[in-house]
C-alpha cells in the first residue's frame, strides 16, 4: 500500500540575496524562472515594495509578499514568492523591537507553516549581540507555541550562526567572532533540542559545505566559508523531508541558495 499516494512533493529555496535590486541586475529573474521552485524565500532584500519594479513584484506564476524595515531604509528585509496561496501571512512575532526591522514573514498553509527569517548579525557591538540573542529567544518561543498548537513548521533563512566546527572552514580562528561564539552555538543546541531538525545534515555529514563567503578576501574562490543558511523542520515534519541541499554554484550574492524538497 502506497501511503504517499496523496502527497505532493514541493521544492523550497532560500537565499540571502544581499540586495534584491542589486541581484536583479545580475539575472535574478532568469535564474528564478529556470530554478522554478514552488516557494522562494529571500533575505536581506534591502528594499520595500514601493522601491521595486513591477517585474520584481509580479513574477509570472507567483504571489509575492515583502517585509521591510521601518527603522532604516535599504536595510534588512525578507520576501516570499509562492505558487501556492497561503491561508494567512504575518509579518512578525508581535514584538515591535524585532518586527520593525523587517526580518520576519510567516506564511500559513493548510499542511505546514513556513517561517522565513533574516536573523540579526551580532558582530557590530555588544548591544547588537544582545539583540540577536533576544531575537533568537523570542523566535524559539514563537515557534514552540506554533508547534504546541499543532502546526508543522518549515523554518528557513540566514541564521547568522555556524552551528558546529564542520560548518565553517576556520573554526579555531573564529571562536571569538560573532557567528561562532559559544553563546550562539549553545543557543543552536537548545533550538535543536526543542525538536527542530537541520535538514541538510539529514543527507550530508561532510565538511566543506558552506553558504556564505567573505567577498573582500575572495574567500569563495578558495571555499573558505561558513554554513549559516538553513532549512529546519519541526520533528512532526521530519518524515516528509525528501532532500535538502546547497547550491554553491549560484552566484550574485555573498551567500548561495539552499533548498528543501518535502512531501506534503
Amino acid at each position: 500500500m502506497n501511503l504517499n499516494l496523496n502527497l505532493n512533493s514541493i521544492t523550497l529555496l532560500s537565499w540571502n540575496v544581499n540586495g534584491i535590486r542589486a541581484i536583479h541586475k545580475k539575472g535574478f529573474i532568469d535564474w528564478f524562472l529556470k530554478a522554478n521552485p514552488d516557494i522562494l524565500c529571500l533575505q536581506e532584500t534591502k528594499a520595500s515594495p514601493e522601491q521595486l519594479t513591477d517585474e520584481l513584484l509580479n513574477i509570472n506564476g507567483y504571489s509575492s509578499f515583502f517585509s521591510s524595515s521601518v527603522v532604516k531604509k535599504g536595510y534588512s528585509g525578507v520576501a516570499i514568492y509562492t505558487k501556492m496561496i497561503p491561508n494567512k501571512i504575518e509579518y512578525g512575532f508581535g514584538i515591535p523591537r524585532f518586527d520593525d526591522e523587517g526580518r520576519i514573514i510567516i506564511a500559513y498553509y493548510s499542511k505546514f507553516t513556513l517561517i522565513n527569517i533574516y536573523y540579526p548579525n551580532g558582530k557590530a557591538s555588544e548591544e547588537r549581540l544582545k539583540y540577536k540573542m533576544d531575537f533568537y529567544d523570542a523566535f524559539l518561543e514563537f515557534a514552540d507555541n506554533l508547534v504546541s498548537n499543532g502546526h508543522r513548521l518549515i523554518i528557513c533563512g540566514d541564521v547568522n550562526t555556524a552551528h558546529k566546527e564542520i560548518d565553517l572552514a576556520r573554526p579555531k580562528e573564529n571562536e571569538n567572532t560573532s557567528g561562532f561564539l559559544q553563546i550562539e552555538r549553545d543557543w543552536m543546541d537548545k533550538f535543536i533540542s526543542h525538536g527542530y531538525v537541520d535538514t541538510f545534515r539529514m543527507f550530508n555529514d561532510k565538511p566543506d559545505n558552506y553558504t556564505w563567503w567573505d567577498m573582500q578576501t575572495r574567500a569563495r574562490e578558495r571555499n573558505v566559508g561558513w554554513r549559516i543558511d538553513y532549512f529546519f523542520v519541526s520533528e512532526n515534519l521530519k518524515q516528509n523531508v525528501k532532500n535538502a541541499f546547497i547550491l554553491p554554484d549560484v552566484m550574485g550574492s555573498d551567500h548561495c541558495p539552499v533548498g528543501l524538497e518535502i512531501q506534503i
